[in-house]
């Protein structure tokens, strides 16, 4: 989960409460679904929060919810703006990142502490809606040290151009460099482009940005050093570019507010695409400060909280979580039409916004009770199925592991040598997540042995042997079944150590298996992950339902595993 450092001395000032302690705020902060996590080295508290709260990434945004909290701030805020006196021209742009946003933010006092905070949010929605930079990368600039050109044939102000240029081409001084370098000896010599050379490997032309000085930005790499924020920046150009417009365009939302939390006066900058997307037009305002509406009916709120409230009620929570809501019906009920602020990237159901209301009322303020129901709850017989597997596996010497369900198709597939859609256990298509908020976990596992590999992987440091063993839930598309995705829970194990053999594999397969009274047969197969002549199906009843074997070089060598891995997995259903 995403943690944010914030220094207590910021947030008492920001909220304007000096009397409040360190406890009185960690008790505060658990209230909103912030979790304490320990201290840093620099004294600052850690906190763990909901990913989707983008709005709580900084110390300006935690201070926003915590006044909400106290009451000191009520209903939807938008900040105003300033009309525009740049514009960004897109011009002959890679079609690989074609989309740029951005805002002008005068009359900042930074101080030490507020720089730190902007380049932490900065860095916090890169890890999280920004994918690691793929999706959408910030550039913050001192708007001083810019020289603007025309903005447009017909229109005043100031521009700078959006394009691609070849990797040889133009010059500039990147972020913590000292000499002149082109966007590929930044990606080749430089440290942060190489930890970033990934992003634009496949770019027949790289993105950059230019005033009429010359190059100052090349995302989403590094910025110029000659447009460097520093604490005697007091106007600053943000700039940010990306795969999707939905996503920078609620990025720079996030940050214009942290900033218009610090005394900042937002101004509006011009976008003008040469060839517009189809969803945009040629040219837009940005940031785009837009409010969004939820119905939601009164009986559903009282339904999922099981409190009784009155409209006026309603509409006084709502107000206290930062929305502002207005009494309406639908279907002939009570309902609240609800005003959702620009930066709640969140917010997509109603119960998102039933959510909200749940936290201003105050979780802890709800009575429990027990449901109206005649039953009598109980384990399921799958669940006792899979206590008694894990019970066996440890008592055949395999440690129990508990790993993700999401993970990413390369670890499903590249890393494993086996490519999707083929006719092999884990080779289904995978389910898709649509919005991740991370690269790493893009994807629902189709099959349990990436996820040991994983581990062994990371245990490379441990003592050998190391023999593991999972239970988890796997599922693929399936166009066949109701949901369009077929589920089920599949049992792997393996065994790495020097002088490990499919023999052995084998004898705990046999072993576990005959522990629920079913038969084992293990004809020769091949599978992409296992060395061929060295792999069996594993049949149970008659019923091919998984594979075993010993792990295949290639397969190792991805893993940095320098001992031979023998492995085993299949459908827990065929133990029943």
């Amino acid at each position: 989960m995403p943690t944010v450092d914030i220094d207590t001395d910021e947030l008492r000032e920001l909220t304007g409460h000096g009397e409040k302690s360190d406890d009185d705020l960690r008790d505060d902060l658990f209230e909103l679904g912030l979790e304490y996590e320990g201290e840093t080295e620099d004294g600052e508290l850690r906190f763990e929060f909901e990913p989707d709260r983008l709005d709580r990434l900084s110390v300006e945004g935690v201070a926003r919810s915590l006044r909400y909290q106290y009451g000191d701030s009520r209903g939807v805020y938008v900040p105003k703006t300033n009309d525009a006196d740049w514009t960004i021209r897109v011009e002959d742009v890679p079609e690989e990142r074609p989309y740029v946003t951005g805002a002008v933010v005068r009359g900042l006092d930074l101080d030490e502490a507020s720089l730190d905070s902007l380049i932490q949010l900065q860095e916090k929605l890169h890890a999280t809606i920004g994918r690691k930079r793929a999706k959408g990368a910030i550039g913050v600039h001192d708007l001083t040290m810019l020289k603007g050109g025309e903005a447009a044939d017909d229109s005043e102000g100031k521009s700078v151009r959006y394009t691609g240029i070849d990797r040889d081409g133009d010059t500039f001084v990147p972020l913590e460099g000292d000499a002149e370098m082109t966007p590929g000896e930044v990606l080749s010599e430089h440290h942060i482009g190489e930890e970033y050379a990934d992003l634009v490997a496949e770019y027949d032309r790289v993105p950059a940005i230019y005033d009429s000085i010359g190059l100052f930005s090349f995302p989403p790499v590094v910025n110029g050093r000659r447009t460097e924020v520093s604490t005697d920046s007091r106007d600053l150009f943000i700039e940010m570019t990306g795969t999707d417009q939905w996503t920078i365009d609620h990025m720079l939302n996030v940050v214009c507010y942290a900033l218009d939390a610090r005394g900042g006066t937002i101004e509006d900058v011009r976008v003008e695409y040469e060839n517009a997307p189809e969803e945009y037009r040629d040219s837009l305002l940005c940031p785009d400060f837009s409010t969004k509406t939820k119905t939601v009916p009164h009986d559903r709120i009282e339904r999922t909280l099981g409190i009784d409230l009155q409209g006026e009620d309603v509409i006084d929570l709502l107000e206290r979580s930062g929305l502002d809501g207005e009494s309406t019906e639908t279907d002939g009920s009570p309902a609240y039409d609800v005003t959702i602020p620009p930066y709640r990237v969140d917010v997509l159901h109603p119960v998102d916004v039933i959510d909200d209301i749940g936290r201003a009322y105050g979780f802890n303020n709800l009575d429990p009770r027990y449901p109206a129901v005649g039953t009598i709850g109980g384990r399921h017989e799958r669940a006792r199925l899979e206590e008694a597997v894990r019970t066996a596996l440890v008592g055949l010497g395999f440690q129990d592991l508990l790993n993700f369900h999401l993970t990413s198709a390369e670890e499903l597939h590249d890393r494993m040598g086996i490519a999707p859609g083929v006719d092999a256990l884990g080779g289904g298509d995978p389910v898709e997540i649509r919005n991740p908020y991370s690269e790493d976990y893009t994807v629902v596992r189709t099959w349990l042995l990436p996820s040991i590999m994983q581990v062994l992987e990371n245990n490379t440091h441990r003592r050998y042997p190391q023999d593991l063993a999972e239970v988890g839930f796997v599922a693929q598309r399936d166009d066949g079944a109701n949901t369009g995705v077929a589920e089920a829970r599949h049992v792997a194990g393996a065994l790495a150590r020097h002088d490990v053999s499919y023999e052995d594999a084998k004898a705990r397969l046999q072993a576990l298996v005959a522990d629920f009274d079913a038969e084992l047969e293990t004809p020769p197969t091949a599978h992409p992950s296992f060395i061929d002549g060295r792999t069996a199906a594993v049949e149970i009843d008659g019923d091919a339902v998984g594979v075993i074997g010993e792990v295949h070089p290639a397969v190792l060598v991805e893993h940095d595993l320098e001992l031979p891995v023998v492995a085993f997995e299949f459908d827990l259903a065929a133990l029943q």
